[in-house]
């Protein structure tokens, strides 16, 4: 992973942070400084955003201001927004993945979608904006990398690495998704046969 930050701070066609309605939540969610405006930004979205399974809706988002406007998403959705959010106040952020199972401690799998942040005095922390419910409590520890799921059952795993853009194979598989519950049919998941993983 490069220790340049740029890429990490740059607005796309996914994580369009520089759309107005961006702009104007994250200036209201700006603290008085870069730890607090992260934590207050986490918080908000991770309980402001709905996660689509959890809330029973069917629609499907991907680009941040869609996530925003719509209210929901999956996680991959809620991660590309918090970034979205954290970049617009000028903190570099990026996405990392875990391939879980879906139900149990058996196949199938899914592709989990979670956030890096950096911050000066922290360095990369990871945090999970997915949203609580009974049995997940998902929070942000600055310096200390938070999962909402433990990835040590056979098969699971964490990529280690930081992504600046999400996966375009995850951008497609989500724009193939006409409704949220054809996740539960057939979750997301990819073979990352091209990709270093770290078994824990």
């Amino acid at each position: 992973m490069s220790t340049d930050l740029t890429p990490y701070l740059a607005s796309d066609a996914i994580i369009d942070w520089q759309h107005p309605h961006i702009a104007q939540l994250a200036q209201h969610l700006r603290g008085e400084t870069p730890s607090q405006t992260a934590l207050q930004t986490f918080m908000w979205v991770r309980d402001e955003i709905s996660h689509c399974i959890d809330a029973g809706r069917e629609e499907v988002t991907c680009i941040a201001s869609d996530v925003l406007a719509v209210g929901t998403g999956f996680c991959y959705s809620k991660s590309h927004l918090l970034v979205a959010l954290l970049r617009a106040n000028g903190i570099a952020a990026g996405f990392c993945y875990q391939r879980l199972t879906f139900a149990g401690a058996n196949p199938p799998f899914c592709l989990h979608g979670l956030v890096a942040i950096w911050l000066e005095e922290y360095g990369w922390t990871r945090c999970d904006p997915r949203g609580n419910k009974p049995g997940i409590n998902a929070q942000l520890v600055l310096g200390q990398d938070n999962f909402a799921f433990r990835h040590d059952l056979p098969g699971e795993c964490l990529d280690p690495n930081i992504y600046a853009a999400p996966w375009p194979a995850l951008v497609g598989a989500l724009a193939g998704l006409k409704q949220a519950s054809q996740f539960r049919l057939m979750p997301i998941d990819f073979q990352i046969t091209d990709v270093l993983l770290y078994e824990p």
